[in-house]
């Protein structure tokens, strides 16, 4: 966690990074984006920086503490480890498809995260070897069925939804230690945070990953997620900013 003044100073900081939001996609723009969606996933393809769709998706849970608090959790002496499937991967500017679900299991939030990419099989590594082996790192959206989260004790079906797993706009090298994260709606600052406020660091989170299946070259790593997450509805522009990689941006749809 930050020390004192450290969420101030984070906030300044991503205002110096960040920019101004852009403005809501257009109603031409968003056709064009579904249309796009609906050709990558027919053929299996997908916007990354050229990059594959991976192989596996492994994700964190619970890895900033003020995201513990704000959904009323507790932290787990241990990383907590999901998976999210490859099919639902979608690029930047492809759309976030709301599934058709009951009222009382609609609700779904954005999560923007620092994702690693692998690029050299991780086995039983150290996290310093763990860092040597990523190949660069992207935004994420690890897009989430909440109401489904909280009924269910398995976390596959809320986040494995098509289109429940953004990444983009490419990959990039840097040192993840402490960067900021922002995620807009709309144009509108709902997460803010830095990597340093994470529970288990980047390294260690591979090396702990690495010692229960390997990591293979592609796989993609979600690193957790700031405070700050909330409800996507229909007709949203979702933006998730990382400081040294730019911004990943999905409009939002309810599926037809």
């Amino acid at each position: 966690m930050p020390a004192a003044g450290g969420a101030e100073a984070a906030t300044s900081g991503i205002r110096q990074w960040s920019g101004i939001a852009a403005p809501a996609a257009s109603s031409e723009t968003v056709q064009m984006e579904q249309s796009s969606l609906a050709r990558h996933v027919t053929e299996g393809g997908w916007r990354m920086g050229g990059l594959e769709r991976p192989g596996k998706i492994v994700c964190v849970g619970r890895n900033y503490r003020e995201h513990v608090d704000e959904l009323g959790h507790t932290l787990t002496p241990e990383p907590l480890l999901f998976l999210k499937p490859p099919s639902a991967v979608i690029g930047d500017g492809d759309a976030i498809v709301l599934p058709r679900l009951p009222a009382s299991l609609a609700r779904i939030d954005y999560e923007g995260e620092l994702v690693a990419i692998i690029g050299r099989p991780l086995r039983h590594a150290s996290p310093e070897a763990a860092l040597e082996a990523v190949r660069g790192y992207t935004c994420g959206n690890d897009v989430t069925a909440r109401d489904i989260q909280a009924v269910e004790e398995q976390w596959t079906r809320a986040k494995g939804f098509d289109t429940f797993c953004a990444l983009g706009p490419g990959v990039v090298t840097l040192d993840a230690a402490d960067v900021g994260i922002a995620t807009r709606v709309n144009g509108e600052v709902r997460q803010r945070g830095r990597t340093r406020e994470m529970v288990v660091g980047v390294g260690e989170l591979l090396a702990y990953i690495s010692r229960c299946m390997t990591l293979e070259v592609g796989d993609a790593v979600f690193t957790g997620t700031p405070a700050g997450v909330g409800p996507l509805h229909d007709g949203d522009v979702v933006e998730v900013e990382i400081e040294g990689i730019g911004v990943l941006r999905n409009p939002v749809r309810s599926e037809r």
